[in-house]
């Protein structure tokens, strides 16, 4: 009986250590303790004024909630980048030869850098799209909901690239 004891507690020790670099999340951090999330700036030449804020805190609240990184000046990783396009078109267009869909579209320039490993470097665009009726006024709540899901979606994308490696 104790055998079995023995062997059971081994299988459970072998299973927690070999999965104790990864997160529940998906996310690997290795070595890496801290992190810099620079202010991400925006310079799309239509200009949404609470866009850079908003994109820049849920980017830092994203990093800080799914992983043990602390957010601070010189990290071990460092994200940097602007917000290069925020565009608007009409998607799809009715019997009347007008617009009956626009598109919001947000692009956002990416450098990653990891300092303890170097290969982990990039740079790259993310971009995401929201779609609403061309009858609505992109202000208020229709903006609001239209930016979350793009800020979702590209913070999200950003992640995955970075620490999850997808």
């Amino acid at each position: 009986m104790k055998l079995r004891q023995i062997g059971f507690l081994f299988i459970v020790a072998i299973t927690i250590v070999g999965c104790g670099a990864y997160s529940f999340t998906g996310g690997n951090t290795g070595d890496a303790k801290t992190i810099q999330i620079d202010f991400f700036p925006n310079q799309a030449s239509l200009v949404e004024p609470t866009l850079s804020q908003k994109f820049t805190n849920d980017l830092q609240d994203l990093f800080t909630r799914q992983t043990n990184l602390t957010l601070g000046p010189n990290g071990d990783l460092v994200l940097q980048g602007e917000i290069t396009g925020y565009r608007i078109t009409p998607m799809s267009a009715n019997a009347d030869q007008t617009a009956s869909q626009n598109r919001l579209t947000v692009t956002v320039n990416v450098r990653f850098t990891n300092k303890l490993e170097e290969k982990d470097d990039f740079e790259r665009s993310f971009s995401f799209y929201s779609d609403y009726g061309a009858q609505q006024q992109l202000i208020g709540g229709v903006l609001e909901t239209a930016l979350e899901e793009i800020i979702e979606r590209i913070t999200q994308d950003i992640f995955n690239a970075s620490v999850a490696k997808w």
